[in-house]
């Protein structure tokens, strides 16, 4: 069986070279890889170009969805692996990627974990990145580590380009509406990097969510999010000593999966540990803030028609 590799890159040049050599030490090889560059402005294009065994097309002003949608129409062959240029592969990333494909599978879901080096990103990969043990049937991966065959890729209408960030899980959503058979590579990791600051972290959530409002998805899991911050307000502003102990019940059980991720994450690190029983819930609460800022946001654009055709 012969495999695709495609990934986009934008302005990713401090760590285009580490993903470059993450492929290169695959123990199953790609049979080719295509990487389609944005409109990179700091040499990652240059990069790109000079490096042997890379197909690299460069499409200024293309969102993620369009560069993918563009490698894989130049890909030769009906299976395809997803990632993106700025992550580092396993060594076995391909090889345990390709194993549900070879049993039959139309889509194999991968996994990725942080490079998390500093509060802002152990919390927030804390607060939304779950360990491999924690996975069940139903996970949709991320396009940072996914494979699929072309024709359900086609049946499901490839990737939105009207969404600038979401659109793999709507992807993932439109595998599941067509039928395509989804199998858990829970040993295909790749490990990627969160947004380094407060900023970036409030921006790429709350894009999410914009994305999520103007593609139709997830508006049961909105409204409560919705609901839940609602019911905090109204029990710390009357101060019912009922209403405020629910509320502590239902913050707790909400941060325990959290907590004990980052527990984990930093088990040799006690002054960090300590600190993260404070910042873990904090983040939590800001990217709860930043999805429903973008949700509304969002609103604002949806029903607008997204192609089924890539």
């Amino acid at each position: 069986m012969k495999v695709s590799v495609v990934a986009t890159v934008k302005d990713a040049r401090p760590h285009i070279e580490e993903f470059l050599a993450s492929l290169r030490a695959q123990t199953r090889q790609p049979d080719e890889v295509i990487v389609v560059d944005g409109g990179s402005a700091d040499g990652t294009w240059e990069m790109l170009a000079e490096s042997d065994g890379i197909q690299a097309l460069s499409e200024p002003g293309a969102n993620i969805a369009r560069g993918r949608n563009l490698a894989i129409r130049a890909a030769a062959h009906d299976v395809i692996a997803v990632t993106d240029a700025d992550c580092v592969l396993d060594p076995q990333w391909l090889l345990h990627l390709l194993t549900p494909i070879e049993a039959g599978a139309d889509v194999s879901a991968g996994f990725y974990r942080a490079i998390a080096t500093s509060p802002v990103t152990v919390w927030s990969s804390a607060a939304s990145i779950p360990e491999r043990d924690e996975l069940r049937a139903g996970w949709m991966p991320s396009s940072r580590s996914v494979a699929f065959r072309r024709e359900a890729f086609d049946a499901a209408g490839g990737y939105p380009e009207l969404l600038d960030i979401g659109e793999d899980m709507f992807l993932d959503h439109r595998f599941v509406q067509t039928g395509a058979r989804i199998e858990l590579a829970p040993d295909a990791v790749v490990e990627w990097r969160p947004r380094p600051t407060l900023a970036a972290t409030w921006h790429q959530y709350a894009g999410y969510a914009e994305g999520d409002a103007i593609a139709g998805m997830y508006p049961e899991r909105h409204l409560i999010r919705f609901g839940v911050y609602g019911f905090l307000v109204v029990a710390f502003t009357t101060r019912s000593r009922w209403l405020v102990r629910l509320a502590a019940l239902g913050g707790i059980a909400y941060g325990r999966r959290p907590l004990r991720r980052a527990w984990r994450r930093l088990e040799s690190r006690p002054g960090p540990r300590a600190a993260a029983l404070v910042g873990v819930p904090l983040m939590m609460a800001f990217i709860d803030l930043a999805k429903m800022w973008g949700y509304l946001r969002g609103r604002s654009r949806a029903g607008k028609e997204i192609p089924n055709e890539p």
